[in-house]
């Protein structure tokens, strides 16, 4: 951008401020300046005239997480505690429409669409609304705790779900739901219940027992749950899998295999990276119906310029259901763009860079603003 600073509201130093300044600079962009969330959340920043503001995920920063979720638990914080999601968003939502309130600044990315994407029920009745394809979700409001939970299940014959913290992301606090034969129940979780709350650990772990579930789901519950059906998911090489697909500017870009022995495929809990070609290949003529199903999502969020996508395949990756959608989903090094698609070879951030919404924009250069030389702003 020629006319404007271009400023990456991040994590100063996080691999996601470092590679998309790479990015930047392959591209033969000016250095982008560097905002802290920190200093956002604490209101006393500077930006220069005409800023276009690139917004990035506060995630893994704890200065930043203590501002949002510190004050919420009180002497029992640390940075592993699963609890606090409706203050980290009510922090976060409240920051970005601050931010996107100043005279002359741009944010790429809507905060009411970041908003609504970080809140999982109004996500999944946006999906809904607009025709596309996602997993049933348990009829009424969320639920109190387990009690009233396996009532409602029953009711409505639901026997395998996913229980979601509704602001939660990282699959914290999420928990893989089942009852078998004889009232037997399990759950599949990250979470370590501890005596000061509960924490999320890189441990997936099962309980057992309906005496440890309801007290997990009870202690889950003040956080909001959002409940879905649990899809059979198509598998590769005998394990489960998903696919997360980035879609820029309206269009699938990029697309990676995640595949996991336990129900969440995330992978910092023991997931890997599968065959994509291979899944298009065993997809075959039904592969652009699935990335046309993520791009389908993406348009009910028409003011992001970029859009990640879980996709839960099935019927042997012939058909597809979205599991969520990500403001901050493209995080995918090394990951070379689809060749079908509009970013054929880049990774996902030369391929932002490469979209509409960051075309330089005519006009001189831009004026040295508090952010144009360095990455720090006021404290």
């Amino acid at each position: 951008m020629t006319a404007h600073q271009l400023v990456v509201l991040g994590c100063p130093g996080h691999r996601r401020v470092t590679l998309f300044a790479a990015a930047a600079r392959a591209a033969g962009r000016p250095e982008p300046a560097v905002l802290p969330w920190a200093a956002v959340l604490r209101g006393r920043y500077e930006l220069p005239p005409g800023a276009v503001v690139r917004v990035d995920s506060p995630g893994e920063d704890p200065e930043a997480d203590l501002l949002l979720r510190g004050p919420a638990l009180g002497p029992g914080y640390a940075p592993t505690r699963v609890e606090g999601g409706p203050a980290w968003y009510a922090g976060v939502t409240a920051a970005l429409r601050a931010l996107a309130a100043r005279p002359g600044v741009r944010l790429l990315g809507d905060p009411d669409e970041i908003a609504a994407m970080f809140d999982k029920r109004r996500a999944h009745a946006r999906l809904a609304a607009a025709g596309v394809p996602v997993p049933p979700a348990l009829p009424g409001g969320l639920p109190s705790g387990y009690a009233e939970l396996r009532e409602r299940l029953a009711a409505a014959g639901m026997r395998r779900v996913f229980l979601k913290p509704v602001h939660g992301s990282s699959a914290s606090g999420v928990v893989a739901l089942e009852y078998g034969p004889r009232g037997r129940v399990q759950a599949t979780a990250s979470v370590e219940v501890a005596p000061d709350g509960l924490h999320n650990s890189l441990t997936v772990r099962r309980y057992r027992t309906e005496a440890e579930v309801a007290a997990l789901v009870d202690r889950l519950a003040p956080e909001g749950l959002h409940v879905e059906r649990w899809v059979p998911k198509s598998g590769q090489a005998g394990r489960p899998a998903d696919l997360r697909v980035l879609v820029v500017g309206g269009r699938a870009t990029h697309a990676v295999v995640r595949t996991s022995r336990h129900p969440m495929t995330n992978l910092h809990l023991g997931g890997r990276r599968g065959d994509t070609a291979l899944a298009r290949a065993e997809a075959g003529d039904h592969w652009p119906a699935l990335l046309a199903t993520a791009e389908a999502a993406a348009r009910c969020f028409p003011r992001s310029p970029m859009v990640g996508v879980d996709l839960l395949p099935h019927s042997h990756w012939r058909r597809t259901l979205v599991a969520e959608v990500n403001a901050f989903g493209d995080l995918l090094p090394n990951l070379p763009g689809l060749p079908e698609g509009p970013a054929p070879g880049l990774d996902t951030y030369a391929a932002q860079l490469a979209s509409p919404a960051y075309a330089p924009a005519p006009g001189p250069p831009p004026a040295r603003g508090p952010l144009s030389r360095s990455a720090e702003a006021v404290a």
